[in-house]
C-alpha cells in the first residue's frame, strides 16, 4: 500500500532530536505583503560575505552573568542570544578550552535547528576583569575567596577603572603576542561550536578598548601614543583572526564611538572623529560590520541613557557619522534603545546604519522582531509551532480563513 508523506513532519538537518524544520526562518517578511505594501528596509534580507539574514534586526550581547567555569548552562539555553559576550566576572561565558567549546555547540546547535543565525563575541575584560555580578554590587572587585583574581589583570598601563577595581598590571610585548593568541586559539574554537558570527569587542573600557583610548592608554612605545599605536592591537587581532576564519565568515568589530570625555579630559578624548578614522582602516583589514556604542572607558563620563541627539537616540548620530564617510567600504550597525519598529525603520531610512542592534528591548519582550513589524504594519514568518495558532489549522504561510 502506498503511503502519502506530504503531512510527515520534516525535520530540520544536521539535529539528533526532533525539531520541525523552518523554512522560511521566523522574521522573514513574507512577500508579496497581504495589504500589498512594499517591504521596509528593516525587513529586508541582507548578504554578509556567505551568511544571510533574513531582517535587519540584530540582538545584542546581553551579559547574564550565569556561567559555571566560563561553560553555558541551561540559563542561556532558555535565553538563547544571537550575540554572547564573555569573560568579565567570575560567572560570565567562556570559550577558551574543549569543554567550553562543546557546551556551547548545544546552543549553536538549537539555532540552527530554528534556521537561525547565531554570533559570538569575543572579548578580554583587560581593566575591568575580576568584578563582582554587577546585581550583588555596583561594581567592585572580586576577591580571591570569592573565585576573583585581582592581582590578575592586564592593561595598556597601570591605570584602574576606578578606586573600586583592581589594579591592573601593564601588558609586555610577550603578553600582547599571548593576548593575540588567545583570541585566535577563542576564533577556532567558534569555528568548531559552529557559530556563524564573529564580533571582536574593542568597546566599553575592555582591553582593545583601553588600547584606543588615550585616557587609559599612557605608554610609550610602539602601542601607544599615536592614534596608529594605540590602534595597532586591535588591528594585530582583526587580521589574526580573519586569517584564522573562512573567507565566507563574517567579522564584526564593536567599538566605543566617543567616551563622552569632552568636558573633563579634552586633550585624552577618543570622540567620533577617532571612530571615522578607524572604520576606515577597520575596513581596508576586512572587518565586515561596525558595530558602533559609546562610553564605558572612565567613569567620569558625561551621559546619560536614553539621551536624544537630533531627535534620535545618543549613539545613532556616531554610527551615522561612519556611515556617511566610509558606508560603501564597511557595513555600520546603530544601538542603544532603538526599542521601536518605527525607531529603527526611520534610523536606516535616514542612511544612519544598515542595522540596528536591539538589547533590553529583547529583555523586555522576547516578541520584539513580531512588534517591530506588526507596528509597521507588516507581516511576517514565525516558528511553525507558534505561528498556526494565529493563522489557522493547515494554513501555516497563508492569510487565516475569514470566519
Amino acid at each position: 500500500m502506498a503511503h502519502n508523506n506530504n503531512y510527515i513532519l520534516p525535520p530540520a538537518p544536521n539535529v539528533p532530536y526532533l525539531a520541525p524544520a523552518q523554512y522560511p526562518p521566523a522574521g522573514t517578511a513574507v512577500d508579496p505583503q497581504p495589504n500589498g505594501e512594499p517591504i521596509p528596509t528593516l525587513f529586508k534580507p541582507l548578504q554578509i560575505r556567505g551568511v544571510e539574514f533574513q531582517n535587519r534586526i540584530f540582538l545584542s550581547p546581553l551579559c547574564q552573568y550565569s556561567s559555571e567555569d566560563g561553560k553555558p548552562t541551561p540559563w542561556q539555553l532558555a535565553h538563547h542570544n544571537w550575540w554572547y559576550p564573555y569573560t568579565r566576572t567570575w560567572s560570565d561565558l567562556r570559550i577558551w578550552n574543549d569543554e567550553q567549546t562543546e557546551a556551547w555547540r548545544e546552543i549553536v546547535q538549537f539555532a540552527h535547528a530554528q534556521n537561525q543565525k547565531i554570533g559570538i563575541q569575543l572579548a578580554h575584560a583587560g581593566p575591568k576583569a575580576s568584578i563582582v555580578t554587577p546585581w550583588l554590587h555596583g561594581g567592585i572587585s572580586a576577591p580571591l575567596t570569592d573565585g576573583g583574581w585581582p592581582d590578575d589583570v592586564w592593561a595598556p598601563s597601570v591605570i584602574p577603572y576606578n578606586d573600586l577595581f583592581p589594579i591592573p598590571k601593564e601588558l609586555t610585548h610577550d603578553g600582547i603576542k599571548r593576548v593575540v593568541t588567545a583570541f585566535v586559539d577563542s576564533a577556532k574554537r567558534c569555528l568548531k561550536a559552529g557559530f556563524d558570527v564573529i564580533e571582536i569587542h574593542a568597546a566599553h573600557g575592555f582591553l582593545l578598548s583601553s588600547f584606543l583610548a588615550p585616557i587609559s592608554n599612557h605608554r610609550t612605545d610602539k602601542y601607544g601614543g599615536s592614534f596608529e599605536n594605540r590602534i595597532r592591537l586591535l588591528i594585530e587581532v582583526v587580521d589574526a583572526i580573519r586569517a584564522a576564519i573562512p573567507p565566507t565568515m563574517p567579522l564584526f568589530v564593536r567599538v566605543s564611538a566617543t567616551d563622552w570625555l569632552e568636558e573633563s579630559h579634552l586633550d585624552e578624548h577618543w570622540g567620533e572623529e577617532d571612530t571615522v578614522r578607524l572604520a576606515d582602516v577597520l575596513a581596508a583589514h576586512g572587518v565586515d560590520l561596525l558595530d558602533v556604542s559609546s562610553g564605558g572607558i572612565h567613569p567620569a563620563q558625561k551621559f546619560k541613557l536614553g539621551t536624544l541627539i537630533q531627535h534620535k537616540p545618543m549613539q545613532v548620530p556616531f554610527s551615522a557619522a561612519v556611515r556617511r564617510t566610509h558606508g560603501e567600504k564597511i557595513l555600520v550597525a546603530a544601538v542603544g534603545t532603538i526599542n521601536t519598529g518605527t525607531l529603527a525603520q526611520s534610523v536606516l531610512d535616514e542612511g544612519a546604519a544598515d542595522v540596528v542592534f536591539v538589547g533590553r528591548q529583547f529583555q523586555k519582550n522576547p516578541g520584539t522582531v513580531w512588534a517591530f513589524a506588526e507596528e509597521l504594519g507588516m507581516t511576517i514568518k514565525q516558528s511553525h509551532q507558534i505561528e498556526w495558532g494565529f493563522v489557522g489549522r493547515g494554513s501555516v504561510g497563508r492569510p487565516a480563513k475569514s470566519q
